[in-house]
């Protein structure tokens, strides 16, 4: 009897796992595949994600610091708004390597991280979870106190346990280019609907191309146009799917989720590596896997920190849509120097931005 299984080993599973494992409690995690692979989400990270790794791992994840994001409203070579800040915003890092590092990590603290592992069914009983899993030795069947779905935006667990959908999923495509680029600025692009496209330099690693469109809208022709815009052929190329908006519950009787399952995701960008693991924390913290009434205490408490800034990243989102002259004149407003932390669209308000606003 597990004191926790998790379904899925990427930054919220294995940041979850490692977490309870520092506890003393049981915890196996099963991945599908293997760890960190297909990638399917971007490298642009905060330089939050520092305090979620080893401090050893930062010089062989970090690609590339970045400074500030020129935004477009039109396509490549078009003028631009320009927001900054004098030191780094955020960093570029190896996205592979970053579920790799989080994986061993809960390794190292007792955690046992199973690769080539698929769940196939959960079964919630009074007092425990009961979960088949298929693996390389064939079919398994483990218990646990409870389970947690860390199984991305299609997840299974959720599915299996009848818990709502996220509002939305985007389809999300990225393309890279192998020549090296140190570029301190990220290009956004308003040209997609009801989203947009980006161009990220990531240091000697090439640069990262990508977009994400609504599931009405043709992905890769969008994809195509848009980077025969700047000139450039992608040598590989990727995809995924990406929530927008948190279910109404992301919890039953012995059964919560986590990060992209979860719908813990910044509407305004689509990125959940550091909402979903602020949420792992958060579990861990507060979940105890004998009393069931603690998932509830949970899903107020991850609500209570990241609920207010997903409802601004949607009023964040809706801009995307507007006209492109009150885009233009909105910008305009906010363009320079900025004290915006790139997660949190509540410091817009902050005593920092209004600093950077009176300095201009």
């Amino acid at each position: 009897m597990h004191d926790f299984v998790v379904v899925g080993a990427g930054p919220a599973g294995s940041r979850f796992a490692r977490r309870v494992a520092e506890a003393g409690q049981n915890v196996v995690a099963f991945e599908q595949g293997e760890i960190g692979k297909p990638l399917a989400c971007s490298g642009h990270v905060s330089t939050d994600i520092w305090s979620f790794v080893p401090d050893d791992a930062k010089s062989r994840l970090k690609q590339n610091e970045i400074c500030g994001a020129r935004f477009h409203t039109a396509g490549p070579g078009s003028d631009s708004h320009q927001f900054y800040k004098q030191q780094p915003i955020s960093n570029v890092i190896d996205r592979v390597e970053l579920d790799r590092t989080l994986a061993a990590a809960a390794r190292d603290a007792g955690a046992d991280i199973r690769e080539g592992h698929t769940v196939v069914d959960i079964s919630e009983r009074r007092d425990h979870v009961e979960v088949r899993v298929r693996g390389p030795d064939g079919m398994e069947t483990h218990h646990g106190r409870m389970v947690v779905g860390c199984d991305g935006p299609k997840s299974r667990v959720r599915r299996s346990v009848g818990l709502p959908e996220p509002e939305e999923l985007l389809h999300g495509v990225l393309g890279f280019h192998d020549e090296p680029d140190h570029e301190e600025f990220v290009d956004v692009h308003l040209t997609v609907p009801r989203f947009f496209a980006w161009r990220i330099p990531r240091g000697d690693a090439g640069v990262e191309y990508g977009l994400a469109t609504p599931p009405d809208d043709d992905v890769t022709e969008r994809f195509e146009e848009f980077v025969s815009g700047y000139d450039v052929e992608t040598q590989r190329r990727c995809s995924g799917l990406i929530p927008i908006g948190p279910p109404e519950r992301t919890h039953t009787g012995r059964v919560f989720l986590l990060g992209d399952a979860a719908g813990q995701n910044k509407p305004f960008t689509g990125g959940g590596i550091l909402y979903g693991m602020t949420a792992a924390d958060i579990a861990a913290d507060v979940v105890d896997p004998t009393d069931p009434q603690t998932l509830s205490t949970y899903e107020r408490a991850w609500r209570d920190e990241l609920e207010s800034d997903i409802s601004l990243g949607h009023l964040v989102r809706a801009g995307y849509s507007l006209p492109e002259q009150i885009q233009e004149a909105g910008m305009a407003l906010f363009e320079g120097e900025i004290g915006v932390h790139m997660d949190r669209p509540s410091t817009l308000f902050s005593r920092d931005q209004l600093r950077a606003m009176l300095s201009r």
